[in-house]
């Protein structure tokens, strides 16, 4: 059984973009970490009833940063939950979507501006909204990694 040290919270900067882009980001490479590695079999197997398993909650969330912040059209949400690449590919897939969503968030100094190129939500919204989805899957990633090798810690 893996166990990592659990990161603490960021120590962000005192800025409201600065706390709202610390947080995301800590949420992003925590969730992110909980599939890296993961036995290949294991990771697109379903662990509970519902069918959920751990490579579908990080494509999914790769979904959600594409939309959101990169305006990305979605017609069938409950199938972003499913895929049969590799726990490789969807990480790096992943965290390629984090590098251009920080790139547009990086040209968005006002909170309350809405998203580039949009009428809305706002910079902020769709800031908190993305850190609540996030931390709602890293939730459920620390669970599913936990049943699959006994891997805790963030």
């Amino acid at each position: 059984m893996a166990r990592r040290r659990d990161t603490p919270p960021p120590r962000t900067g005192s800025s409201e973009t600065e706390v709202l882009r610390g947080f995301l980001d800590y949420l992003r490479t925590s969730v992110a970490a909980k599939v890296d590695g993961a036995p290949e079999t294991e990771a697109h197997a379903a662990a509970v009833p519902s069918g959920t398993n751990l490579l579908g909650l990080l494509n999914h969330l790769t979904f959600v940063e594409r939309s959101l912040l990169l305006g990305e059209t979605v017609k069938n949400w409950p199938a972003t939950f499913h895929t049969r690449d590799s726990v490789a590919e969807v990480v790096a897939r992943y965290r390629e979507a984090v590098k251009l969503a920080n790139e547009l968030l990086d040209d968005c100094p006002d909170l309350a501006a809405p998203l580039p190129g949009r009428d809305g939500p706002s910079v902020r919204w769709a800031l908190t909204h993305l850190i609540e989805e996030t931390g709602r899957h890293a939730g459920h990633a620390d669970i599913l990694r936990e049943l699959i090798d006994g891997s805790t810690g963030r």
